[in-house]
């Protein structure tokens, strides 16, 4: 009986894992699991996006090429606290509700958007300054 159960056990666990009936904290990085991020969100140059927050610079899109889905949730930042660097374009500071690749350093989804004072990335010695 004993051996039975060891043989079985591992396949359980694994299907109960893929039917999400058992939370896996690794699994759920790997799907791509729902996670705020917030910091400096750099618009440089038409189509660059991308947000350096305390982990990571994360790609949200790069003209001519990747696009992170829901980039057109992002309002107008422009209209609120916001640095101009090259024109019309710069950069603020915000939080995202995203999916990302870890291993890929993108933002694969956008599931929500809150821009912030600049005072809140300013004064955050977590993130990148200058």
């Amino acid at each position: 009986m004993g051996n039975r159960f060891l043989f079985f056990l591992p396949l359980f666990l694994l299907s109960a894992i893929a039917l999400g009936i058992l939370p896996s904290k690794s699994l759920g990085k790997s799907l791509g699991a729902v996670e705020k991020r917030c910091g400096w969100l750099q618009n440089p140059t038409p189509g660059n996006w991308w947000l350096n927050d305390s982990r990571a610079s994360w790609t949200i899109s790069a003209q001519a090429g990747y696009r992170a889905k829901g980039i057109d949730s992002i309002p107008d930042i422009t209209l609120k606290e916001f640095v101009k660097t090259n024109g019309s374009y710069g950069y603020g500071c915000a939080c995202m509700d995203v999916t990302t690749d870890q291993k890929k350093r993108r933002i694969i989804s956008i599931q929500g958007f809150q821009q912030l004072p600049l005072k809140n990335c300013q004064t955050d010695k977590s993130l990148p300054q200058g």
